[in-house]
């Protein structure tokens, strides 16, 4: 429910009051002339999804942006309310979103101070970092909760939708510039992690299910971030708190960023690069998302004019929008390629390793995991490595398993592979034991 304040000039006073007697308001008029202006401070309560709506239609009668007071309160008892309850909350004209104004000026709130804002960041990083290198998924939650990019994204798609280029200047400076301090601070307490024996300088960062998680990224990280950033416009533009998606967001860039650091202060350039074209096609599909929820939910720049394109289109209105659509789809596209390519190679490797144990001689044999490095298709390295994890019977060997395995996916996929086989011991049964019948 929202309180709405409106001065009304007395040249338009009597169109202003027939629009709101149309729209079956209960208001109260006071004299007002403290600018030496006559008019009238019309006060009335409306349900927050007929606000735009009213707006707009006071606008077209003469109303002006001099004085607009649009304010929350719990509740409102007036002769007509209810009508109007039935009307735009429980009926025909029911819609979660909030006046375009509204929408503005939550997105504004939402930017914390520049010392605020870096210093949460930090400390998320940090926590991150601590969490992946734990292999631990509390923790690494614990880091998205107080994450507060979710601020920098939500700002730069309001200011698309509203050609508010001072929004997405600064929109898209905080989230660039605070992913970079995510990634500086994790590289700094990785490498400090690292070099002051708290972990093994020789651990193997590939092996850690958090850290695999985000430096071999699939197609459904785009699914992700496409969510993420549809979520936050939503929460933005209804009633959901905007700090359950907030820990959304988070999840689609913080972790991989964390990620990123980590692969520099081992210097694993592999590691490195998953991680970055992670957070890349996620901050893109972010944006992306988050302004075709706005703009699928009616949001449009001031003066917009519905069914007039021409008129709609220019240098100005259009430029800013245009240019980021065009780096974000350039984004996208990109790194889509790259996991595609990724995730065919993936698909090859899994294929051929199940091919070879489908032999006799490996029939003992079962597969738990195949972990695959990230493949850059050449950019970094040309060798990829990839561990097949295993169980057989206790205590028999195969020697030639991983020299087999390794020719079988160099013939497969065109590439030099490294190929590392681990051994999980399982038990066997009296008739395995025995072996087959003669």
């Amino acid at each position: 429910m929202r309180l709405v304040q409106v001065f009304v000039p007395e040249a338009v006073r009597g169109d202003a009051l027939r629009v709101l007697e149309s729209e079956d308001l209960d208001y109260v008029r006071t004299d007002e002339n403290s600018n030496e202006d006559n008019g009238e401070l019309v006060t009335f309560p409306i349900p927050t999804q007929a606000v735009d709506h009213v707006l707009t239609s006071l606008r077209e009668v003469g109303i002006e942006d001099d004085f607009i007071v649009v304010s929350s309160i719990e509740t409102a008892r007036t002769p007509r309310i209810e009508k109007l309850e039935e009307r735009y909350v429980n009926g025909r004209e029911e819609d979660d979103s909030i006046a375009r104004e509204e929408i503005r000026t939550r997105a504004l709130n939402m930017m914390p101070g520049r010392v605020t804002y870096y210093a949460m960041t930090v400390l998320s990083a940090l926590v991150a970092t601590a969490g992946l290198l734990l292999d631990s998924p509390a923790i690494v939650v614990g880091s998205m909760v107080i994450a507060p990019q979710v601020s920098a994204a939500l700002t730069s798609t309001v200011g698309l939708v509203l050609d508010d280029r001072t929004m997405v200047r600064d929109g898209l400076s905080s989230l660039a510039i605070g992913l970079g301090v995510a990634i500086l601070s994790a590289f700094a307490f990785a490498w400090v992690v690292r070099f002051s024996g708290a972990v093994p300088s020789t651990i193997d960062i590939t092996a850690i299910a958090q850290v695999q998680n985000r430096i071999s990224p699939g197609l459904l990280a785009i699914v992700v971030g496409v969510c993420a950033g549809a979520a936050g416009a939503f929460g933005l533009a209804t009633a959901i708190p905007v700090s359950l998606v907030g820990v959304m967001i988070a999840v689609a860039l913080l972790p991989a960023a964390a990620a990123v650091g980590i692969g520099l202060a081992w210097g694993h350039a592999t590691v490195t690069l998953g991680a970055f074209v992670l957070v890349a096609v996620n901050a893109a599909s972010i944006l992306l998302a988050g302004l075709a929820v706005f703009l699928y939910l009616g949001y449009r720049p001031e003066g917009w004019t519905r069914g007039r394109l021409r008129e709609n289109v220019s240098r100005d209105r259009v430029g800013t929008l245009v240019i980021v659509l065009a780096l974000g789809t350039v984004a996208v596209t990109g790194a889509g390629i790259v996991l595609g390519q990724h995730v065919a190679f993936e698909n090859d490797v899994h294929d051929e390793v199940r091919t070879v144990l489908s032999e006799d001689e490996y029939a003992r044999l079962e597969l738990v995991e195949v972990r695959t490095e990230f493949n850059d298709g050449g950019v970094v390295s040309d060798e990829t490595s990839v561990t097949v994890v295993v169980q057989r019977p206790v205590d028999q060997p195969y020697p030639s398993l991983a020299e087999t395995l390794k020719t079988a996916l160099e013939d497969q996929t065109d590439r030099e592979i490294t190929v590392a086989v681990e051994f999980v011991d399982g038990a066997t049964t009296a008739d395995d034991a025995v072996g087959p019948s003669q």
